[in-house]
């Protein structure tokens, strides 16, 4: 089952951004500012889904449109939302992450974006879900690469 987000869900969005961002935070690192990702949640061009596994929230994806002066990771511009995604690692490989990525780029379209980026590790197998919904490589960035997709046509 997946629903909608919301303010009432900015604690488990925290809690995934560990499982997002895993490769940005080696041990004996200082975390990076990943606040940036649901602080203020609510605010215009924010949308998440939350995804459950009986009854208990094991996934989430969202997008959130981020300023050249505050930008995320897989900043482009200020009209292309950034997407995170995460399924804690105990429910990978079910086809959560293509229920959730699938239903936020329907989302985004709907939304009016013309474009969605992210940022990924450059070894991440999760590579591999994003550009077969037609993400693209835009440029890399200290490990990890920034991909872009068109949301004009459907994707698989």
């Amino acid at each position: 089952m997946i629903r909608s987000g919301g303010a009432r869900d900015v604690p488990f969005l925290r809690d995934m951004l560990r499982h997002a961002f895993y490769w940005r935070t080696p041990v004996g690192d200082e975390e990076p500012p990943l606040t940036r990702y649901v602080n203020g949640w609510g605010r215009p061009g924010d949308r998440s889904l939350i995804v459950f596994d009986e009854f208990v929230p094991v996934g989430a994806a969202w997008y959130r449109l981020f300023t050249q002066q505050d930008a995320g990771f897989g900043f482009i511009d200020e009209q292309t939302p950034e997407l995170a995604i995460a399924v804690v690692p105990s429910r990978r490989g079910r086809g959560y992450g293509h229920e959730l990525l699938g239903g936020l780029l329907d989302c985004a379209r709907k939304d009016g974006f013309r474009a969605i980026s992210l940022s990924v590790a450059k070894d991440n197998p999760a590579r591999h879900l994003y550009e077969s919904y037609g993400f693209e490589q835009v440029r890399e960035d200290d490990g990890a690469v920034v991909m872009r997709a068109p949301l004009s046509a459907a994707t698989p």
